[in-house]
């Protein structure tokens, strides 16, 4: 099984950017971990990150046929991105939204999940544990036979 994180804007900078909220940890490492849990489920994972809204759309489009299931972090474009909640509903394949911090406890506008609708699952607030969530839904989505 061959799953793909799709991590979007700023989250490269996870470890310097705002660690009183999103942690220490950089993304590189948070992506060895990851990598570890899914080699332990015999799961290939492959792990991008784009600053851009188009970049992640053409990520998701060209994921689409290369692999099983779709984490999405998709930051603050979760928040209002039409755009990259069409291309996760035009995907036949199950994606599960995550977010590193609990966003409903968050500024107001955060509260606002645009992309979440598209998704098949949601998870916030617990950090790069959220991924591994993410992960193991995503394997028995798969193994149901479940599409988006």
């Amino acid at each position: 099984m061959r799953l793909v994180i799709i991590n979007g804007p700023n989250l490269n900078w996870l470890g310097r950017r705002q660690p009183d909220i999103y942690g220490s940890e950089g993304l590189d490492s948070i992506n060895a971990r990851l990598q570890e849990f899914a080699q332990s489920l015999g799961a290939e994972l492959v792990c991008h990150q784009a600053n851009g809204e188009g970049q992640i759309i053409d990520l998701l489009q060209d994921q689409a046929d290369k692999c099983q299931g779709i984490v999405l972090n998709p930051g603050a474009y979760g928040h209002y991105s039409l755009a990259i909640a069409d291309a996760v509903a035009a995907l036949s394949i199950p994606v599960v939204e995550v977010h590193l911090t609990n966003v409903f406890a968050r500024e107001q506008i955060r509260h606002s999940q645009v992309t979440a609708a598209s998704c098949d699952g949601y998870i916030c607030g617990l950090g790069w544990r959220g991924y591994i969530l993410a992960i193991q839904a995503l394997e028995t989505l798969v193994k149901e036979g479940k599409n988006a």
